[in-house]
């Protein structure tokens, strides 16, 4: 490769690269489904009276409006649980949908210490926030 060819690549590769950040930026953010799915295995609570201390369910689960902002619990245990004031049923799901950024409390009889916290973050605006949102999930899915 010439020294003039050269010149020109690296200016190409670092303008395509501020492209593509620019974009990752202020591309609007898409999702294939807003729930955010959380499993209440079988036998939960059978472990649970056998003196397992069992962690099913995370001390506090992170939502986002407008993209990850329904919360969807599904009890595949035999007994039903309670989730602040919903009774579910074995075989049963339960859908709670958040409209406001703000941190919710709810009894929960199918996480270890009986108590769960919601913290459901605003859309992310454009520019920064975008792009580090899209940055922390390539990172969870990364893992």
């Amino acid at each position: 490769m010439t020294m003039r060819r050269v010149r020109w690549v690296a200016p190409g590769v670092l303008a395509l690269g501020l492209a593509g950040l620019a974009w990752a930026a202020f591309a609007p953010l898409a999702v294939a489904s807003r729930d955010a799915l959380f499993e209440i295995p079988k036998g939960t609570y059978a472990r649970r009276m056998a003196g397992d201390k069992v962690e099913i369910l995370p001390d506090t689960i992170g939502l986002t409006l407008g993209l990850k902002d329904v919360l969807l619990l599904r009890n595949l245990d035999d007994v039903p649980q309670v989730f602040g004031p919903a009774l579910i049923m074995p075989g049963q799901s339960f859908r709670l949908p958040f409209e406001q950024a703000s941190t919710y409390s709810f009894a929960c009889t199918a996480h270890a210490s009986g108590q769960m916290n919601i913290v459901v973050a605003p859309h992310p605006a454009p520019g920064w926030p975008t792009l580090r949102y899209r940055w922390q999930q390539w990172r969870q899915q990364a893992g």
